[in-house]
């Protein structure tokens, strides 16, 4: 955590902060103009700020646009906020929350909808053995991702009760193992309302970053929903690789015990 109160110390990476929680997505450009500063000193800014994962970048062609991740502030809040005063933030949180769903019907349809990055303590072929085994997906994901996984195939998206019904499918567009897959998704009975979901893995070390990047949602209904979705799928799988086993309890099933 000393990274992230290092990073949240200066006004000028605060206020950068807050430029890519009201407009998430930007260029190294856009930013310098907002801030009216050099690129250099934008550049080492978002480089600390990145160092201490609040913010994520994705390359698109020759732009690198950059992304607010809150994920390290949620866990600042956890430990310093939550138990005493987490009722009334939630309400707050809630509020907050449909605020900027609101603002974000301006943003730019060609940007992501939304982007997600986690650190796991293993390795590449780790992390895409877990998104592509049927048995492993299964097992922290509650349904099993079939395919095999070569462009041009179709994935599905099985229940785990011996139904063999699919509550999603799509195509495989993409396949480099062990540091990108790329698929469409969309339910059985609407195969025009087609979203993609991009998963780039990459080695730092002992560690992975994984950047789950999902693409033309059609609603902010449907952002909504993958936000929360997204977060409790890796938040199992990061469980999974680092411990052996998922966590005790589903987290999209799991409610506050008081």
């Amino acid at each position: 955590m000393d990274e992230v109160f290092k990073a949240l110390a200066d006004p000028t990476r605060r206020y950068l902060l807050d430029q890519l929680r009201e407009h998430n997505g930007q260029t190294l450009g856009e930013l310098c103009g907002r801030v009216e500063m050099t690129r250099q000193a934008a550049t080492q800014h978002l480089a600390i700020l990145e160092a201490a994962n609040l913010v994520s970048t994705v390359r698109r062609g020759r732009e690198k646009l950059h992304y607010l991740n809150p994920v390290p502030i949620h866990e600042l809040q956890e430990r310093w906020i939550g138990r005493f005063e987490q009722p009334r933030l939630d309400a707050l949180s809630t509020i907050r929350r449909e605020a900027t769903r609101r603002g974000a019907q301006a943003a730019m349809s060609a940007k992501p909808s939304f982007v997600y990055v986690t650190y796991i303590e293993t390795t590449p072929e780790n992390v895409w053995h877990a998104l592509t085994d049927a048995d492993l997906t299964a097992s922290y994901w509650g349904h099993a991702n079939v395919s095999d996984w070569q462009p041009g195939s179709e994935w599905k998206h099985m229940r785990t009760d011996g139904s063999g019904i699919a509550d999603v499918v799509g195509i495989v567009t993409e396949a480099e193992p062990p540091h990108r897959l790329v698929t469409t998704w969309s339910e059985p009975q609407s195969p025009d309302n087609t979203s993609k979901v991009t998963f780039l893995i990459e080695p730092l070390g002992p560690i992975v970053r994984l950047t789950v990047t999902h693409d033309d949602l059609a609603t902010e209904e449907d952002r909504a929903a993958v936000t929360h979705g997204w977060s409790a799928v890796l938040s199992n799988l990061k469980s999974l690789l680092e411990t052996g086993h998922p966590l005790p309890r589903a987290p999209w099933d799991a409610k506050e015990v008081r």
